[in-house]
Parts: structure tokens; sequence; C-alpha cells
């Protein structure tokens, strides 16, 4: 089973999106002192997990800003509007062509406030604890992201097209799935209606 075990995680944090039915670049609506970005990359990187990236596109040069002076890299995706399928492949591939010992990646967006670094360590655990080749986050009777995938789904990653994230690839193969609760896994922004919610909320 020692051999299921990922050793070296990446980490992507998806940031391409155009926000459309908020009007505005949801990664940079501010809560708590920080933008919904700084927050997701500080939390990706204070787990101190692995590289992390974080792929941009829509906005690209605002969204770098944002993030320049934190340990992430900023990868570029040109094919951003052919949905979000395309962010994992640019992400996966600058991860894998970068960093070749990476046998697993932690997939997570740059709308999710309530993503905490020890939340992702429970990804990590899980998958050590299970040896499964993946690992997605519980809530609200369904299964998502922030999600961990060993190498030997990598290939599936690299084959999503189209507007396709990879909870297509979780619900298609639910027995190779472990899962860790995520109570407010269903907080994310996509409207002003979201925001406002969310910043009542405290």
């Amino acid at each position: 089973m020692l051999e299921n075990i990922i050793h070296y995680c990446g980490i992507i944090v998806l940031a391409a999106g155009a926000s459309t039915r908020l009007g505005k670049p949801k990664q940079l609506l501010p809560y708590k002192g920080r933008t919904l970005l700084q927050h997701s990359a500080d939390t990706a990187g204070n787990a101190m997990i692995g590289p992390v990236v974080i792929v941009a596109g829509c906005d690209a040069g605002l969204i770098s800003q944002q993030v320049n002076d934190r340990p992430v890299t900023i990868v570029t995706n040109e094919h951003w509007q052919s949905g979000m399928a395309s962010s994992i492949v640019c992400g996966l591939q600058f991860l894998l062509s970068t960093y070749a010992e990476t046998d697993g990646v932690i997939i997570m967006m740059s709308d999710q406030p309530f993503v905490t670094s020890a939340l992702l360590h429970d990804l990590i655990n899980a998958q050590h604890q299970t040896a499964k080749p993946m690992v997605a986050c519980s809530y609200n009777n369904t299964i998502g992201v922030p999600a961990l995938f060993y190498k030997t789904i990598f290939p599936q990653l690299l084959h999503l097209s189209g507007d396709a994230g990879a909870r297509k690839i979780l619900q298609q193969q639910m027995p190779n799935v472990a899962t860790v609760s995520f109570a407010k896994g269903d907080v994310d922004i996509d409207t002003p209606e979201d925001y406002g919610k969310l910043i009542q909320s405290g």
C-alpha cells in the first residue's frame, strides 16, 4: 500500500475566471483585511505542503499584483475562456514540468473563504490513511473541492475539457474517493448576494 501514498504534493489555486455573475473579479473582493485570492494564497502557502501555483486568466495582471509578494507561482492560462478544465490542465502541466517528483495535487478555488491550512492537511492525512487515489471535501450532501488527487488520476485531469471541473472525476469514481468534512464548503462567491451574505456573517 505504501507505494500509493503521496510524497510530494503541489497545490493549484484556480483564479482564471471572469466572474460574469458578479460583474467584477471575485478574486479581488476584500474580506477580513485581505482579498479572497490573498486568503487562498496564504492558506495554501501556510500549509507548507508543497509548491503553490495560482492559475490566472481573465484579469491576469490584477491577479498577479495581489499575490506577487507571496511564495507562489503565477501561471497564466491563455485559454481560460474555454472553461475551468483548461485551468486545471494548465496548472498541472506546470507542476509536472517544474517539479518532476510531484505525485499528488490539491485543487482549490479562490472563492472559498473558509478553507484553512488545517483542512488541506486533513486531505493529505486522509490519503495517507486510506491510500485512496482521491480525497474530496464533503459538504451539503455533495463532494467537491478542495480535493486531492494521486498521480494515477493525473491523466484523467489532463484530459478534462470545457467547463468540467475535478468534481466530474470524483463523482464518476466514488469507490476510489475518501472524504473529509468541510462544514462551510458550500460557501463560495458567485453573485453579489453571495458576497453580501459573507460580509453580513462577519
